[in-house]
């Protein structure tokens, strides 16, 4: 028996008919036991004409709709795309998992836990402070665990340091913890029969270390001039992934730290900045703190950062409009047409020789973000070359092939301050200090520097 709103039909039971997929509020089927030979139906309503077959013959019925189909099409298509959302999550997580890892670090006296090998060379010098991490803990990790890689370059640095006997300069290292728990290396150097006149922090450039300069640094010596040189993050003795910069803020941040305490430990001598191309871009960014720019005296730049050579293969991370995120999605991939050891930076073939088989200078292609965070500090110095107000020296090449000698010369017109100079060196290449005609440059550095002492 079927039962509807509008009456009631008897069915024989012989009668077949499919079953419903569904239960439907609209109607009801019941089965009466009858004979289809003196069978009559009846309707409970004059006006309904009951559709029955006596006949074996199947009968089919179609359930009325009322319109629940269509909002469960939308509802499969809402799990479908809560499923692809899961899918995109899962895989960008497992892009982020491998720089999860930021190691953290503890500093000690040197009279603590210093290992026998450094504690007998560091009693070479005497009056040396070194601070040497005690551990490095994994972000989020209970673990402790060191960076072997990493350690390797340090224990190299501060080797060269405590071997570098010198009648004329004491050179020392020391290890100090920034804000975000990471051993960066640290060294100085002091003049021993001149006077102290001045002090010089030095920063060193993209792949190198601040031992490159130590050459430079005992000139600086000779006139009086004390120097410290830090090896940013992920450079020379410092921790880190190998000329990995994942934020080139956190280097300015470190370097005021550095430079803070540089001038407690020589209350009332001035102090100026030297910087190397990025180590330049990153002195900058940093005297444009109305802070830093009271301690400093005036600051010297060699081939700063200020624009990059579209002919760099850094330019290949700057023409991708997806930079900003394959930097964040894969900060570490490299990219391969970006290796160095063959860049032209000296016409000195000795010098080209010694810094590319140094083990402390990398030479691998550099990792997408590095290049993108080169590129956004240069395009934030040439926003912002007006504010600019502290003395400054600026040298460059004109045959550069890293950064662009114009984007120097557009400082020097644009910045605000008064006393500026500019010096470009025609046919010279990136490395200044490691030009055939390095004298000449020193020169012009020490002579101006003694002026303003």
């Amino acid at each position: 028996m079927i039962c509807s709103t509008t009456g009631t039909i008897v069915i024989p039971r012989e009668t077949k008919f499919q079953k419903f997929p569904f239960k439907h509020s609209h109607f009801q089927v019941k089965t009466y036991v009858c004979s289809k030979t003196n069978y009559k139906p009846k309707s409970r309503f004059k006006d309904f004409n009951p559709l029955i077959s006596t006949t074996t013959k199947t009968m089919a019925v179609e359930p009325f709709t009322s319109g629940a189909s269509g909002r469960i099409n939308a509802l499969f298509s809402l799990r479908a795309l809560r499923s692809l959302m899961m899918l995109v999550n899962a895989i960008v997580l497992l892009l982020l998992l491998p720089f999860r890892g930021q190691k953290r670090a503890v500093a000690i006296n040197s009279g603590e836990k210093v290992g026998k090998d450094e504690k007998q060379e560091s009693g070479r010098k005497g009056s040396a402070v070194v601070r040497v991490p005690a551990a490095m803990v994994p972000w989020r990790s209970g673990a402790v665990t060191v960076d072997q890689e990493a350690a390797a370059r340090r224990a190299l640095a501060i080797r060269r340091v405590v071997q570098d006997d010198d009648d004329d300069t004491v050179r020392e290292f020391s290890l100090f913890v920034n804000a975000r728990g990471e051993t960066l290396f640290t060294q100085s150097w002091t003049p021993i029969s001149v006077i102290v006149r001045g002090l010089v922090v030095l920063l060193h450039g993209l792949n190198e270390h601040s031992g490159r300069y130590n050459d430079f640094a005992k000139q600086l010596n000779a006139n009086g001039l004390k120097v410290y040189g830090m090896d940013w993050i992920g450079h020379g003795g410092s921790d880190g992934l190998h000329a990995y910069v994942h934020c080139l803020d956190d280097a300015v941040t470190d370097m005021k730290m550095f430079l803070e305490k540089v001038l407690a430990e020589n209350p009332g001598l001035p102090c100026f900045c030297f910087g190397h191309s990025t180590g330049a871009a990153i002195i900058l960014k940093a005297v444009l703190d109305p802070k830093v720019e009271a301690q400093v005296a005036g600051i010297v730049l060699t081939s700063p950062a200020v624009g990059v050579q579209p002919s760099h293969p850094i330019f290949v991370v700057r023409i991708s409009v997806l930079a900003p995120v394959i930097s964040f999605l894969l900060p570490r991939y490299q990219v391969s047409i970006a290796n160095k050891k063959g860049m032209p930076v000296s016409r000195d073939a000795e010098a080209l020789l010694a810094k590319y088989s140094d083990p402390l200078v990398y030479t691998g292609s550099i990792r997408v973000r590095t290049g993108y965070e080169i590129l956004r500090i240069t395009s934030y110095l040439q926003q912002n070359m007006n504010r600019l107000s502290v003395p400054f020296l600026v040298l460059h090449g004109t045959d550069d092939t890293v950064t662009d000698p114009q984007a120097s010369q557009k400082l020097y017109e644009e910045a605000s301050s008064t006393d500026k100079t500019i010096k470009l060196f025609e046919g010279l290449l990136h490395d200044l200090l490691f030009e055939p005609e390095r004298e000449t440059i020193m020169n012009d550095i020490i002579q101006w520097l003694n002026c303003r002492v």
